[in-house]
């Protein structure tokens, strides 16, 4: 699976970015799409996933900002982020995979990422 993210930019405190995702290859693996974001000395951190089944997942930093969504026909997923504040800056990285549940084992494929940068 191959992902490329787009939608990242410069926004003031308060603005609004929406973030895309395009999976090709053996997309029909996919059982979860997500985004994560890596601050510059932390961890890389969940923002949201979404999975085949519709279960959602975000992370509490989120607190109703952000909303995740996906298009299967197009192998999308996207990321709309609202309300975006400077704590928000950071590189915002594409996720997908699936979860083998016989075995335990999670398969992850990353994106580059996207940068997002919040002014104040």
């Amino acid at each position: 699976v191959q992902l490329q993210a787009s939608g990242g930019g410069s926004v003031q405190t308060g603005g609004s970015l929406k973030l895309s995702c395009l999976a090709s290859g053996r997309t029909s693996s996919i059982g979860f799409m997500a985004w994560y974001r890596q601050i510059p000395g932390e961890e890389r951190e969940l923002v949201a996933q979404l999975t085949n089944g519709g279960e959602l997942k975000y992370a509490n930093f989120v607190n109703g900002r952000f909303t995740i969504s996906r298009d299967n026909a197009k192998n999308a997923v996207y990321l709309q982020m609202d309300s975006l504040e400077p704590e928000d800056t950071a590189v915002y990285v594409c996720n997908a995979g699936w979860v083998d549940h016989s075995r335990a084992r999670r398969y992850d494929y990353w994106g580059p990422g996207t940068q997002v940068t919040v002014s104040s």
